[in-house]
């Protein structure tokens, strides 16, 4: 496609008006965004829970280590497997699916048998234990790749950062209520009711019947129905969620390359095989998901009571002040969305790796320079770790899950999205059962000296790979990455200005 033709085909659409389509959008992303809401509390509920729910099985830290990482390796196959289920079955009846197996995995973790004498071992809960961790992976990893589609696919190209982006919202939102529900509840009831940390996981059940009983009401995607054909159902949807002449100016768009996919056997699976540019994207989207979590954000996130208790802070003072990660989160989440539709996504990328790694030379030089024993020590730490995290929220995060939502051509979509954070929630699971260790044998110092180290060739990949995606319909950006000139072309904002 030629750079012209790419900005007459953006001016053809009617403009985006205001009205009860916006409304309508809206609740559908609310709604959706319970599964980022399962899946922040899912993941930050550990952090705070693993004491006291070590103690009272009797586990031991590899087994400890078993039971938090099984979540993140079987949301690596849950982001795999959900991703092709949605491109097959439906992105709402996936999504429908997710809401299932997080209630269901929520009940086997807080009804695990415990053993029979406090503090000892007890095998069968230790495996009811972990089936239930497995069973929130598989969702958490579903909802970490389809949810993001869903809202990329029923959003206006012009909101469609803002709108994709609210689902990582809603996961720092998640980890948040996870870090202030683990506070409440080990102050008020540790040490009165056994088996506190039941009730931090419990917490879970009431979004997952929520999004269950939401998701019945919700529409299917438009591009998936013209996809499979059903045209008429997807003109009703995107009129649902648009002004009436714009519903019908993007289901022809949206019809004319599907049909062109199928004409041209550019499909799934075989489409990628065939074609050196659909390759390469998800060699970028795989690269982009591995660079989220290098940067060491979900150590942080899982661990954060861990490294704030090495810092010099005593257990009670790192639960509290682990707090204001996930406060820091939400914060950096919400200036996120406001600019996600105003910069370009690289730009975005490029100012976040930049600086997340002075962060981690930074809290490399404190861990050096500051003795343990200090009384500066743990409050450097403390605000050098909350300047990281908002850096990463602010402009990493929540760009990097819209990037990968909007990049991929719709037949491949959630092949592509699937397949890139398989491997990304590989590496975290890595992360997560060996960060402990890593930190025992090298120190706080030393941790962020090698994650400092990673950021810095995660921004030559980021500078020298990474295409813009921001400002262009799905339709549009399908052909230039199916052809490869999205790697050249001029967006239609500034070839206007030209």
């Amino acid at each position: 496609m030629s750079q012209k033709s790419t900005v007459d085909r953006q001016v053809t659409l009617p403009p985006l008006t205001s009205g009860p389509h916006r409304k309508r959008l809206g609740l559908i992303s609310t709604v959706a965004c319970l599964g980022g809401l399962l899946f922040g509390y899912d993941t930050g509920v550990t952090n705070g829970a693993e004491g006291p729910m070590a103690q009272d099985l009797g586990l031991n830290l590899i087994q400890l280590g078993v039971v938090i990482s099984s979540l993140i390796f079987a949301a690596a196959v849950g982001a795999l497997v959900c991703g092709r289920i949605s491109d097959a079955w439906g992105r709402r009846k996936t999504i429908i699916m997710l809401a299932v197996l997080f209630f269901v995995g929520t009940l086997l973790v807080v009804f695990s048998p415990a053993p029979p004498e406090p503090g000892t071992f007890s095998l069968t809960g230790f495996a009811v234990l972990v089936c239930g961790r497995i069973m929130i992976g598989l969702a958490v990893g579903g909802a970490s790749t389809v949810v993001p589609v869903y809202l990329a696919e029923l959003a206006p190209f012009e909101i469609r950062g803002s709108i994709t982006g609210r689902n990582e919202l809603a996961i720092v939102i998640g980890q948040l209520s996870a870090f202030v529900m683990n506070a409440i509840i080990a102050t008020s009831l540790g040490g009165i009711v056994d088996g506190v940390w039941r009730i931090m996981f419990s917490v879970s059940a009431v979004p997952a019947i929520a999004l269950f009983i939401g998701m019945l009401r919700m529409p299917e995607s438009p591009r998936w129905l013209t996809e499979k054909g059903r045209y008429g159902e997807a003109l009703a949807v995107l009129e649902s969620v648009r002004p009436a002449e714009r519903a019908k100016a993007e289901l022809r768009e949206i019809e004319h390359v599907a049909v062109k996919e199928v004409e041209e056997h550019q499909i799934g699976l075989k489409a990628v095989l065939t074609n050196k540019w659909l390759r390469r994207i998800v060699l970028v989207g795989i690269g982009l998901s591995v660079t989220q979590q290098l940067t060491g954000i979900n150590s942080v996130m899982y661990y954060g009571t861990r490294i704030l208790e090495e810092s010099g802070m005593s257990a009670q003072q790192a639960v509290l002040a682990n707090i204001a990660f996930g406060v820091v989160a939400v914060i950096g989440g919400i200036i996120a969305l406001c600019n996600m539709d105003r910069l370009d996504r690289r730009t975005t990328f490029i100012i976040g790796l930049s600086l997340t790694t002075t962060c981690h030379l930074l809290i490399g030089v404190a861990g050096m320079l500051l003795p343990e024993g200090n009384p500066a020590r743990p409050i450097v730490i403390l605000i050098l770790v909350v300047a990281f995290v908002l850096s990463m929220q602010t402009f990493l995060n929540i760009a990097i899950w819209v990037w990968l939502a909007e990049i991929f051509p719709l037949h491949m979509r959630g092949l592509g999205i699937g397949v890139s954070v398989f491997f990304g929630w590989t590496m975290n699971g890595f992360l997560a059962l060996y960060f402990p260790t890593l930190v025992g044998a090298v120190g706080i110092s030393g941790s962020f000296f090698l994650f400092a180290g990673i950021g810095l060739l995660a921004l030559l990949f980021v500078i020298t790979q990474v295409p813009e995606t921001r400002g262009r319909s799905l339709e549009d950006l399908e052909e230039d990455v199916s052809t490869g000139t999205i790697y050249h072309v001029v967006k239609p904002a500034d070839a206007q200005h030209s």
